[in-house]
């Protein structure tokens, strides 16, 4: 389960923590300053406890008072793989996003979960994305060469730990 604290901009008020949109809802209503009187409005969103995959859509997402509630159901409807697409489009390649209507095919990102620019060409290569191979030649394919060439188009980064290799279009 995903846990958010609301860090107040009031130094006179407290802050709490969260597990869903509602109970933030619910949480802020009775949020008071230390005089008891005024509302606290600004908080700051802090993401302390959940899976690393979720940590890193929040911290991609730029979560805040405005953007929580999608970023909740983000959370709950995307699988983890829709989550990397999102932390690689807007964290690493700089797309921008509207959390309202954000899809994670909004955006042109090619994962490969891989752990080397090589290993990324070895699996191109017995794909056959280069073509047909004959046997007797397939000692002679330079792969690292083909590995440096590859590292024109794609990236490698690491996302909740684990490490990928990309390309956004």
């Amino acid at each position: 389960m995903t846990q958010l604290f609301a860090q107040p901009y009031d130094i006179t008020a407290n802050g709490f923590f969260f597990g869903s949109a509602e109970e933030y809802t619910e949480k802020v209503a009775q949020n008071r300053n230390a005089y008891g009187d005024d509302p606290v409005e600004g908080y700051e969103i802090q993401f302390i406890d959940g899976e690393a995959i979720d940590c890193a859509l929040a911290k991609a997402w730029e979560v805040n008072q405005a953007s929580l509630g999608a970023f909740f159901d983000a959370v709950d409807a995307w699988d983890d793989h829709d989550k990397r697409v999102f932390i690689i489009a807007v964290g690493e390649a700089g797309y921008t996003f509207d959390p309202e209507t954000v899809a994670p095919d909004d955006f042109d990102v090619d994962i490969h979960y891989v752990e080397s620019m090589r290993e990324l060409a070895e699996q191109f290569v017995d794909e056959g994305l280069f073509g047909d191979i004959p046997e007797h030649l397939a000692n002679y394919i330079d792969l690292d060469a083909i590995a440096r060439d590859l590292a024109f188009d794609y990236t490698e980064t690491y996302v909740a730990s684990e490490s990928l290799i990309y390309r956004a279009v």
